[in-house]
């Protein structure tokens, strides 16, 4: 049989079914990523570089930060039409629609259940919730594959037609919409800094640890959809969920329990694996501690700042 006719018999997943599924995950993953957002809006430790001048923006005008983005964003989704229409889909237009809108109500809500009082607590705690969020939300709809938000297209079309490194692109475009929200008077904070150059290794460790397989169980369950396989999928992404958290104690039992048998080739892979590994949680760690430290710093000056004008 040759690979072909083997392929044909493998059961095709239902397209339906499979863009529904990622419609639905591309759509919580914008709610999580706008819920991220109100949490760092709330905290006043700053907004992304690209809410945060549509924020300083909307006051200028007398509009609502989900008409003016909204506004920004119809805008910039006009030139990306011209330039790469390949970039756009429902998760687009999910995007560009939903995320101003959500943040307004997110905040009604956060203003009505938890206290307005900003201190020391109230600062670490909704910028690390805040970021959290942001980024396995940005993760969740990004790694649906079904369109990127017109702002996250600019970096990448940039790159390809300038022939520069992606993410030199993405941190120069960052930086300059956030140098524009400060001349425009938009909420700039710590967190501004955080978002424009360190959310990088946390969204690759939500697309490693949680994105993907939800796609992965997307893609397997439309192949043969049935009531079963929602609660198979479901009780699978929890596993994987877990399997994170436990996959280094595990890795580091199996290496003491079987260290004496391997040979020179499994040992040398081994290592591989393993300094793959540590190097990406260091880049991870290094980048969570460095930002604590900027928070940390921030809450203390707000604090010392409080404690003079009383």
């Amino acid at each position: 049989m040759t690979n072909i006719e083997s392929t044909k018999d493998q059961p095709q997943p239902n397209k339906v079914i499979s863009v529904t599924l990622k419609t639905l995950m591309s759509f919580f993953g914008i709610a999580i990523l706008s819920l991220g957002t109100t949490f760092l809006r709330e905290g006043q430790v700053g907004l992304d570089p690209f809410t945060a001048l549509n924020t300083g923006m909307a006051n200028k005008f007398g509009l609502s930060l989900g008409t003016y983005q909204l506004a920004a964003n119809v805008v910039i989704f006009v030139f990306i039409v011209l330039l790469d229409r390949k970039k756009i889909g429902i998760g687009t237009v999910l995007n560009m629609v939903l995320v101003g809108y959500e943040i307004q109500w997110f905040s009604a809500i956060y203003k009505s259940i938890l206290p307005s009082t900003v201190n020391l607590f109230t600062i670490l705690a909704d910028a690390i919730i805040g970021l959290l969020l942001f980024t396995l939300g940005a993760s969740l709809y990004m790694t649906a594959d079904l369109g990127v938000a017109p702002y996250d297209a600019i970096a990448p079309i940039a790159s390809d037609r300038l022939h520069i490194q992606y993410r030199i692109v993405r941190i120069v475009q960052d930086v300059l919409f956030m140098l524009a929200a400060l001349f425009a008077g938009g909420p700039v904070g710590i967190a501004t800094i955080i978002v424009a150059f360190f959310t990088g290794p946390l969204i690759t460790y939500w697309n490693t640890h949680v994105s993907q397989h939800a796609v992965t169980s997307i893609d397997r369950f439309s192949t043969q959809p049935s009531f079963k396989g929602v609660g198979t999928e479901i009780v699978e992404l929890g596993r994987v969920s877990y399997g994170a958290v436990s996959h280094a104690y595990k890795m580091t039992v199996h290496t003491q329990q079987r260290l004496s048998g391997y040979s020179n080739a499994e040992l040398a892979g081994r290592l591989n694996v393993t300094k793959k590994n540590l190097d990406n949680a260091k880049q991870i760690y290094d980048n969570m501690s460095a930002q604590y430290e900027m928070l940390k710093n921030e809450a203390k000056r707000r604090h010392d700042n409080n404690d003079e004008t009383k």
